[in-house]
């Protein structure tokens, strides 16, 4: 399979929503570890997020072909047919609802569902091209692999997995915002109404402030409700001052603002691993 059709289901999502579902899975384990129910729950999670991934890109060849970094996807080169990503899609999905059903549990398919639906149906096909409420939209999508892989262990819904969806909701905004920064011109081109085009890229360094700030808080709920211990709350307030101090740097004067929001961008996704990472070890028992 060449590299630009494996691209189709965007490998670097799909590799990062894992991390963190299997960092949600080990926090609600507590150490308990069902091996085959973690290892298929993981699979039917990946193929949903492919799944989603591959409408996605199937619903969005036409602002995408307006873009310099997308531009080359196979879905606008014609490589791959908007049929095929769409019929690929929905047989990943199915197959990994299937797999969730089958090893982990009812609460898990739902939530896996609801996040498929929300991305392909609210984020990709109506507010993303419509509306400046297109992140949010799609960062509670984006937010539910994380729980998936939670209520897989813990088969319930409790406040750790609500601390976990409003943790990875709001860890989104400003990872995105700063994407739509440093990528403004090819969001202009393809007239998406993101925070920074349709608000000024002022507006957004303040949101991308406020949101870390109340992303460092939430997180650290996960120690002071028990789930965690002391060493994630170590490093929960080392990376989000590390990752604030970065932000704030755009408030400087003469900052070269695509190369500030291009590192705030990769700190938010070194915080992001280090904390899924951390979280799956540091459970409080």
């Amino acid at each position: 399979m060449k590299k630009s059709t494996l691209n189709v289901i965007k490998p670097g999502i799909v590799g990062g929503n894992l991390v963190a579902a299997a960092g949600g899975y080990f926090l609600a384990a507590q150490g308990n570890v069902q091996w085959p129910v973690f290892i298929a729950s993981m699979l039917g999670l990946t193929a949903v997020v492919a799944g989603g991934c591959a409408i996605n890109n199937g619903i969005d060849r036409d602002i995408d072909a307006c873009m310099q970094r997308t531009k080359h996807r196979a879905t606008v080169t014609g490589e791959v047919s908007a049929s095929m990503a769409y019929g690929s899609g929905l047989l990943l999905s199915a197959l990994g609802l299937v797999l969730l059903h089958r090893y982990a549990n009812s609460l898990s398919v739902w939530l896996a569902a609801f996040g498929l639906l929300v991305y392909v149906g609210f984020y990709s096909l109506w507010f993303k091209r419509r509306s400046v409420y297109g992140t949010l939209v799609g960062s509670l999508s984006g937010a539910v692999p994380p729980v998936v892989g939670y209520t897989a262990a813990a088969g319930q819904w409790d406040a750790g997995a609500s601390i976990l969806l409003l943790m990875f909701c709001l860890w989104q905004m400003p990872h995105s915002y700063a994407i739509a920064i440093y990528r403004y011109q090819d969001y202009a081109a393809a007239n998406i109404p993101v925070l920074p085009v349709a608000a000024g890229i002022g507006k957004a360094k303040f949101h991308i402030v406020a949101y870390i700030l109340v992303f460092s808080l939430v997180t650290m709920l996960l120690s002071f409700q028990g789930y965690t211990g002391g060493a994630f709350l170590l490093v929960a307030s080392t990376t989000s001052c590390w990752w604030l101090l970065m932000a704030l740097r755009g408030y400087r004067s003469g900052v070269d603002v695509r190369g500030w929001a291009r590192q705030v961008f990769g700190v938010s996704i070194v915080t992001i691993t280090v904390l899924s990472v951390t979280m799956a070890l540091d459970f409080a028992v």
